[in-house]
């Protein structure tokens, strides 16, 4: 099925930014509006090479605000992709209300939007921590969630208002919950992008208690790909696992980043005090994904190499934005551990 005007909200950002890149590129049909709010970790670097595209238009603005949703569907859209999340669990567990007001409220003005307007689509990109501490096997769409963490809670309670309008109102509306994301224009607080660079600037990387935390790996183009797929062709009312098949302990990730870096681990690598109600372990079952036609095809090697190789070349990229307000938040996360 077509739809040839998407709305991408969060699109200056890491995974919706990797989304808009795709589309323009794998869709000659698609032009895409971006809203976006412009917090700490939008970029306007990540789109800028689709900035001159007479199919791209940008709207700077909040998705919580109503008229500035308004103003980005303008004369109409025929899909709404949700990207626009605050999104790094530390952040959550310093300051709550932000993320309740960006994952719940914003994804209600959305969803409200659609109805008023008799969008065709909602997709609602979500993250497989909604399923909480997984201690075998792997997460199935029809599975509880049981968030743990205040980023978790707040992206389950907007999963539920996404189902419960669909039910309730027959909006059309698809969730894809998506693995822990790697690649090039993370912003860098997550684990690969902070570890990376720090490592390239000669610091130590800050490795969470024992280190043994699973997380399951997934290239941000794969996880891109996999969204537009089921945009395309999921089933309205469903939810999708997007996992990339690549689970690996914190610990293994470090050495491998420190390897690449030509560092020492033990001269490069301090165990921290854990982050409260930590997660030991994410998994995802992407059946459900896969009877779509999609399954991930980036190799986990390459793709870190690849990643490693980009932060190694892009520091005209990442130390502009760890030379500024960065710097503080690093400060307030880690000093006292």
């Amino acid at each position: 099925m077509a739809y040839r005007h998407w709305l991408v909200t969060g699109g200056l950002g890491f995974i919706g930014s990797a989304f808009v890149r795709l589309a323009l590129r794998e869709r000659a049909d698609v032009s895409v509006t971006v809203l976006d709010a412009m917090t700490y970790a939008a970029n306007p670097a990540n789109l800028a090479d689709v900035a001159g595209d007479a199919r791209y238009r940008f709207v700077r603005g909040d998705i919580a605000d109503p008229a500035a949703v308004e103003e980005a569907i303008g004369t109409g859209v025929d899909a709404i992709v949700n990207f626009a999340a605050e999104t790094h669990v530390d952040r959550s567990i310093l300051d709550p209300e932000a993320f309740i007001r960006t994952d719940v409220m914003g994804t209600h003005v959305l969803l409200d939007a659609v109805r008023k307007h008799g969008i065709a689509r909602f997709l609602q990109v979500s993250t497989d921590e909604v399923y909480g501490h997984v201690a075998h096997g792997a997460s199935r769409e029809c599975d509880p969630v049981r968030p743990r963490s205040p980023y978790a809670a707040s992206k389950a309670g907007g999963d539920m208002l996404v189902l419960a309008y669909h039910t309730t109102y027959g909006t059309p509306v698809l969730i894809t919950r998506g693995s822990n994301t790697y690649g090039p224009y993370q912003y860098p607080e997550k684990l690969i992008p902070l570890f990376v660079t720090n490592l390239l600037d000669g610091q130590q990387v800050p490795v969470y208690g024992d280190g043994l935390q699973v997380r399951d790996w997934l290239h941000v183009d794969d996880h891109a790909r996999g969204i537009v797929h089921v945009l395309e062709r999921g089933n309205l009312g469903e939810v999708y696992n997007i996992g990339g098949g690549n689970s690996r302990t914190n610990v293994e990730i470090t050495r491998e980043l420190v390897r690449m870096t030509g560092r020492s681990y033990d001269e490069a690598v301090r165990h921290v005090v854990d982050r409260p109600g930590h997660d030991r372990r994410y998994a995802l079952d992407t059946t459900k994904a896969q009877t779509l036609g999609w399954s991930p095809i980036v190799d986990f090697a390459n793709g870190l190499a690849d990643t490693v190789a980009w932060y190694r070349a892009r520091a005209d990229w990442w130390r502009p934005i760890k030379s500024g307000d960065f710097r503080e938040y690093y400060q307030r996360q880690y000093a006292s551990r």
